[in-house]
């Protein structure tokens, strides 16, 4: 088994901290400044429409009081996804439904690793709807090379076992914090094409294991050139950044 990216840049949450978070807007600015890939989160309103959202309450990036599981898709877009970044360019931003995510990035050939991250008991729900809608994108073709399919990614084993009945042609990637003792066994069992890992918890050894194993690896979050350099040097495939000023597109 192995995984080579599409790109080895991805813009965190579309548009880092120069844009609002997981809005068209920040993909936007990430698509302007030439980055060909960009990630995102997605979650489930309580009518089951799948949006691009981190968090699970509000009051951080949308403003108000309330709950994602609990706020129907109509009502989510009466909010301001946009004001708390403190720049007017971005005062209206909505939270947008994945599928303006889809054709966004599908129409400009950006690749995208949409990381299925299910509000409190709804694992299976998001799994399912985020990969089905993606599915719909990007159905199964023998002539596509998986590297061009979006790759859905969580921390969630259940997420990703919904993900997998719903679209099994979709790569898919486990998200840790720190790899398990038996992050081998679990990539194996899920059919998991790459580990998602935080940096810092990151050394040489450990990229090398799972090089060897022959799993493509991610390193998120990443936003210092140098500590990029050696992730790179130890044979990290791919990046994830807040700072698409410092680690640009085209950073080697």
């Amino acid at each position: 088994m192995s995984y080579s990216y599409f790109t080895r840049i991805y813009a965190h949450r579309g548009g880092g901290t120069l844009a609002p978070e997981n809005t068209v807007q920040a993909l936007q600015l990430a698509h302007h400044m030439g980055f060909a890939g960009v990630e995102f989160d997605v979650m489930l309103t309580a009518d089951d429409e799948p949006v691009l959202m981190h968090d699970a309450e509000f009051g951080r990036t949308v403003f108000g009081a309330g709950q994602m599981n609990e706020t129907r898709w109509a009502d989510l877009q009466r909010k301001n996804a946009g004001a708390w970044f403190k720049d007017p360019r971005y005062a209206g931003a909505r939270v947008p439904h994945l599928d303006h995510a889809l054709s966004f990035c599908s129409a400009r050939n950006m690749h995208m690793n949409v990381e299925i991250k299910p509000a409190p008991g709804r694992d299976a729900r998001t799994g399912e709807l985020a990969a089905t809608l993606c599915a719909r994108y990007f159905p199964q073709d023998s002539n596509r090379a998986s590297i061009d399919l979006p790759l859905l990614s969580s921390f969630s084993a259940e997420a990703l076992a919904a993900a997998a009945l719903a679209a099994p042609h979709l790569p898919r990637a486990r998200l840790w914090r720190e790899l398990p003792p038996d992050w081998a066994a679990q990539l194996a069992v899920a059919g998991c094409v790459a580990a998602h890992v935080r940096h810092d918890h990151l050394d040489e050894a450990r990229c090398a294991a799972v090089k060897q194993a022959g799993y493509g690896l991610l390193a998120y979050t990443v936003n210092d050139p140098r500590r990029a350099r050696d992730l790179m040097a130890w044979g990290v495939d791919a990046l994830c950044t807040d700072r698409l000023d410092l680690i640009g597109p085209r950073f080697r």
